[in-house]
C-alpha cells in the first residue's frame, strides 16, 4: 500500500510539473506599460500645436514606433507589454492646454484599465511647452506616478535637447538621453531605456539606489552643441564609458532647450546607480567638464547673414552649396512659414530668369496656393501667395508667379507638395509644413538637389543625408521663432545668471544633489 501511495504522489507531482510547463510563459513575466508624447516647442514662436499634430497611436499600434519591438524581437518575449498611447509631433509652437489635457487623460485612462504594472517605459522628448503650464513632462509623469504607485519602476528616454526638472527626476527611476547630435542614436537611446528597465526587474535589483542631479547654468542652441565637433564631441564621448562603470546604471547629459522660457530650461547631468561614491563623482566630473569647456562652443558650420550666404554660394565653384535658413527651422520649433528668406532670394537678380543660377527652396506652407496649383495643373502658370499665415512678424506672404512643375500627394506631414518654378528658383510649397532632410524628400518631387547650384533648407545643422550631399555649406542667421542669436531673445523666466547670456557670471556650485527615490514621494 505504501508503495502504491508514493507512486500516486509521484505521478501527481509529475503531472503538476507538466501542467506548469504548459502554462503560458507570460504568466511569469513582468507587466510593463508604454506611454509618452513628444514634441519640441518654442515659446518664441506665435504658432500653437493641436492634438492632431501628434499622430497618436493606441494599443499595439504603438509598437510600430520602435524597430526593436518588431514581431521577431527577443525583447517582446521578456515581458507582458501594455502599450497605451504614443504620439510624436513635429517641433512647433506651444501645445494648447486642451490638446495636452486630452492626450494625458487618454493615457491615464488606458493605464488605469490595465493596472498593476511592474514597470513603465516613458518615452518623451523633454522640450514640450504647454500654454499656461510649466514643466509639462514633470506634470505628466507626476500624474502617471500617482496612478501606478511607487512600486512601478519607470524608465524614461529623452532627447538631449530636452529639459530635466527636479520633479521629472524625482518621479522617474531610470533615465537616459541621446548621446549624439544629430540624433543618429535615437533608436539606440530608446532601446537602452527599455533594456535598463528589463534588466533591473529581471535581476531583482529594482530601482537604482541613487540618482545624482546637477543643474548647469548653460543654455545653448543645438547648432552650437553638435557632437560632430568639439567640444560637444569629447563631452559626449565621456558619457558611455561613465555609464559602463561597475555600480553605475546610466549617465546622461542634457543640453536643454534654448527656445523656451521656463525655469527648467538649462543643461543637466544625471547619473543613476547603486554605488553612492561613483554616482556622485561621475556626475560631478561630467558636469565640470561641460562647464570648463563652455567658452569653446561654436556653430557647427560657418555662419553669416543671408546676404553673406548668398554671396558665397553664388561665387562657389562647387555644388550643391547648402544654406540653412536656421531661424525658422521646423525641426527645432519654428513655425516653418516665415517668408523673409524666400522673399530676399526672389529679389536677387541672380535668380530672376529661368537661365539663372539654379536654387531649390525647401519649403514654405501655403494651402491656398496648393489649391490653386491643383486647379491649374502641372505645366501651367500660377500666380499666388504662400506663407506667413502663422508667423508674419518678419515679412508678409510671399508672391509666387511661375510655373507648376510637379504636384505630389500622400506625404504624412505635408499631405500635398507642389514645386513651382519662379525664375531659376524651384520653390516647394506644401499643404502643411514639413522639414526636408532626406534626399528622397526632393527626388520624389522630381527635383535633383545634387545637380542644383544652391539648396536652401529650413533647418539648423544639416541632418546626415543633407550633410552627405553638400559640397559646401553655410548656416544663415535668419529671423524666426528659433533664432540662433539667443542672446537677443526676450527671456523673462529662465534662472539667471545663465551662460552665455551672463558671460561674466561666477562659477556655479556643481556638486551633485541626490534626488529622492520615487518610493518616498508624497
Amino acid at each position: 500500500m505504501k508503495h502504491a501511495f508514493f507512486l500516486v504522489i509521484f505521478c501527481l507531482l509529475v503531472t503538476c510539473c507538466s501542467v506548469a510547463k504548459q502554462l503560458p510563459d507570460n504568466k511569469l513575466l513582468p507587466r510593463i506599460a508604454i506611454a509618452g508624447i513628444a514634441i519640441e516647442s518654442s515659446t518664441f514662436s506665435p504658432a500653437h500645436t493641436d492634438e492632431a499634430a501628434f499622430h497618436v497611436q493606441y494599443g499595439k499600434a504603438v509598437f510600430s514606433r520602435y524597430s526593436f519591438f518588431a514581431a521577431d524581437s527577443p525583447l517582446l518575449k521578456r515581458a507582458v507589454w501594455i502599450p497605451t498611447l504614443g504620439g510624436h509631433a513635429l517641433p512647433g509652437g506651444a501645445v494648447t492646454r486642451k490638446a495636452y489635457e486630452s492626450l494625458v487623460n487618454k493615457t491615464l485612462d488606458s493605464l488605469k484599465n490595465h493596472l498593476p504594472y511592474d514597470g513603465l517605459y516613458f518615452d518623451i522628448h523633454g522640450a514640450m511647452s504647454v500654454t499656461g503650464l510649466d514643466d509639462p513632462e514633470g506634470d505628466f509623469i507626476t500624474r502617471i506616478r500617482k496612478l501606478v504607485g511607487t512600486k512601478t519602476i519607470i524608465s524614461t528616454s529623452m532627447d538631449l535637447h530636452g529639459n530635466v526638472s527636479w520633479r521629472l527626476a524625482a518621479n522617474t527611476d531610470l533615465i537616459t538621453c541621446h548621446r549624439m547630435a544629430p540624433h543618429e542614436d535615437a533608436e539606440q537611446t530608446k532601446r537602452r531605456a527599455v533594456e535598463n528597465l528589463l534588466d533591473r526587474i529581471e535581476n531583482g535589483k529594482g530601482k537604482p539606489a541613487y540618482k545624482a542631479y546637477i543643474a548647469i547654468p548653460i543654455l545653448l542652441p543645438g547648432e552650437k552643441t553638435s557632437t560632430r565637433i568639439e567640444p560637444g564631441k569629447s563631452i559626449y564621448a565621456a558619457v558611455a564609458p561613465a555609464a559602463a562603470q561597475e555600480g553605475i546604471v546610466d549617465a546622461a547629459i542634457w543640453i536643454g532647450y534654448a527656445w523656451a522660457d521656463e525655469p527648467r530650461n538649462h543643461a543637466v547631468v544625471m547619473v543613476t546607480g547603486d554605488n553612492l561614491e561613483k554616482v556622485k563623482k561621475t556626475a560631478e566630473q561630467l558636469a565640470q567638464k561641460f562647464w570648463n569647456l563652455r567658452n569653446d562652443f561654436v556653430f557647427v558650420a560657418p555662419t553669416g547673414s543671408l546676404k553673406e550666404a548668398l554671396t558665397k554660394a553664388l561665387a562657389s565653384k562647387v555644388h550643391p552649396y547648402f544654406i540653412s535658413d536656421s531661424g525658422d527651422n521646423p525641426t527645432a520649433g519654428g513655425a516653418g512659414d516665415v517668408t523673409w528668406t524666400l522673399t530676399e532670394i526672389l529679389k536677387n537678380p541672380a535668380f530672376k530668369t529661368g537661365e539663372g543660377t539654379t536654387l531649390i527652396y525647401a519649403s514654405i506652407p501655403g494651402p491656398d496656393f496648393v489649391k490653386k496649383a491643383i486647379a491649374a495643373g502641372v505645366g501651367q502658370h500660377i500666380d499666388g501667395y504662400a506663407g506667413a499665415a502663422v508667423d508674419a512678424r518678419f515679412a508678409p506672404p510671399v508672391h509666387l508667379f511661375g510655373t507648376v512643375q510637379s504636384i505630389v500627394y500622400g506625404d504624412k506631414d505635408a499631405e500635398v507638395e507642389v514645386v513651382v518654378k519662379v525664375g531659376s528658383v524651384q520653390v516647394i510649397v506644401t499643404q502643411k509644413r514639413k522639414p526636408y532632410h532626406k534626399e528622397i524628400d526632393f527626388t520624389r518631387l522630381g527635383l535633383q538637389p545634387r545637380k542644383s547650384d544652391i539648396v536652401v533648407v529650413k533647418i539648423g545643422y544639416l541632418e546626415p543625408e543633407l550633410y552627405a550631399m553638400r559640397a559646401d555649406w553655410l548656416l544663415a542667421l535668419t529671423p524666426g521663432g528659433v533664432d540662433q542669436n539667443i542672446e537677443k531673445l526676450p527671456y523673462k523666466r529662465i534662472e539667471r545668471p545663465m551662460f552665455p547670456l551672463d558671460k561674466d557670471m561666477k562659477a556655479p556650485d556643481l556638486s551633485a544633489k541626490l534626488v529622492p527615490l520615487s518610493d518616498y514621494l508624497k
